[in-house]
């Protein structure tokens, strides 16, 4: 932890804002107090992904608590996420560090340009010592603003930059192996991997009720992260300072697996599927244990609407999802080419049908 030179640092709305919404400038002024001395010496680097757009926005737009509907919702990020990154431009300021502003869509980031050009403006923030202040493009997103207090977004940010740590800040100390309000619970320390948390009582949300987290996201995130080859902390945001200087404190999620600069973390983990393939059992075992890419002759039927470069789900004859993967085609125009060859559809229709459904550049197996 100590040796981190790059690391991400997500927290969550509730260690940010008041209960009834708006900004706490007490608390922000307190986690930039942190993370300014941790990269004063030159030698770290910081991302801070930030929630808190819709929470800031809640009192401006004399909204009680935060709404249910997505439109009000979209209403409350837009006039939030201003206030939100205005405020870290000020108390950054006091250190003489810029900010930059990275809003960003889960759906986008799954395909290969898009997760290319992120990564380029990420480390091309950190490389002219700026701070990049990431978030979810909440004002226009749709299945994207439920994704989870940021947190699964934090871990695949962490996998995005090349990361060496991952410190997710909430309003608990750690992971406890109980409801930690209650006499008898204690913190767990290090998790070395699924196994470590078997029978343990993971809790939602908290009560504060601005963000839409809670502790099941976090632990999800930090498997993710600690997968793709970047050790977790999860420690309360008023530890931060012990978090990021490796001193005892929160829950150590050691890395679980290998690091890679695969974006097809971002497909499996990120993306939400607009149809689903159904492909015959020869076409399963090519794409499952062979690695192969998907080809018009191995799917026996198709669901749903999308278009051209969507995710879809890859589904065997049970209906189990076995892979996920950018399409190549349009829903209206698969179903003519289905059970056929490409050397037969591009004879008939042209060269342009001489292409995989799914290339396996942009396919990945879940759960192998």
């Amino acid at each position: 932890m100590t040796e981190a030179r790059r690391i991400v640092v997500k927290v969550g709305s509730s260690s940010l804002t008041t209960a009834s919404g708006g900004l706490d400038a007490d608390r922000v002024d307190a986690l930039v107090d942190v993370l300014a001395k941790v990269r004063s010496g030159g030698e770290k680097e910081i991302v801070l992904v930030s929630s808190g757009a819709i929470a800031a926005g809640l009192a401006p737009l004399g909204l009680a608590r935060r709404p249910k509907d997505l439109a009000r919702q979209q209403a409350a990020a837009s006039v939030g996420q201003g206030l939100l990154v205005a405020r870290y431009t000020a108390s950054f300021a006091r250190y003489g560090v810029r900010v930059g502003q990275v809003l960003l869509t889960t759906d986008d980031t799954s395909r290969r340009a898009h997760y290319r050009n992120a990564y380029r403006t990420l480390d091309q923030l950190l490389a002219m010592g700026a701070v990049p202040v990431v978030n979810e493009n909440d004002t226009v997103a749709t299945d994207e603003i439920r994704f989870g207090d940021n947190d699964r977004l934090a871990a695949l940010v962490a996998h995005l930059v090349r990361a060496d740590l991952l410190v997710l800040l909430s309003d608990v100390d750690g992971l406890y192996d109980g409801d930690p309000g209650k006499p008898g619970t204690s913190r767990i320390e290090v998790v070395r991997g699924p196994a470590d948390l078997a029978g343990v009582e993971i809790g939602s949300a908290g009560k504060a009720g601005v963000g839409t987290g809670g502790m099941v996201t976090k632990v999800e995130a930090a498997r993710i992260a600690a997968a793709a080859g970047v050790p977790v902390v999860l420690t309360s945001a008023s530890r931060a300072a012990d978090a990021l200087a490796g001193r005892n404190t929160g829950t150590y999620f050691r890395r679980t697996g290998r690091r890679s600069a695969d974006r097809l973390l971002w497909l499996a983990h990120a993306s939400t599927p607009r149809g689903a393939l159904t492909l015959d059992d020869g076409a399963v075992r090519a794409v499952v244990e062979r690695r192969k890419s998907l080809l018009p002759a191995g799917i026996a039927s198709v669901d749903g609407e999308f278009a051209a470069g969507d995710p879809v789900e890859l589904r065997d004859a049970e209906g189990r999802a076995v892979a996920r993967g950018l399409v190549n085609y349009d829903s209206k125009e698969l179903p003519l080419l289905l059970g056929r060859s490409t050397r037969d559809l591009a004879r008939e229709l042209g060269p342009a049908y001489e292409r995989e459904v799914v290339h396996r550049d942009d396919l990945v197996v879940l759960n192998p």
